[in-house]
């Protein structure tokens, strides 16, 4: 994947769980109901991507990869 695609993607799932993190923390409001969207799970969902996203630009970048 380019490095293009790359940062667009990270900049997409970082403001992913920025929303999703806003959301899930509203409190709960009886008078609309139940939730029907899992926002922690998707903002936790989101910080994975970002990680592996992140990962992945290191690697475009040279940065060697150890393993152990």
């Amino acid at each position: 994947m380019p490095l293009s695609v790359t940062l667009v993607l990270i900049v997409a799932a970082v403001a992913l769980t920025v929303f999703a993190g806003w959301r899930g923390a509203r409190p709960w409001d009886p008078r609309k109901g139940v939730r029907m969207i899992p926002w922690r799970i998707i903002m936790l969902l989101s910080a994975t991507a970002v990680f592996i996203l992140a990962i992945h630009l290191a690697a475009l970048m040279g940065m060697p990869m150890r393993t152990y």
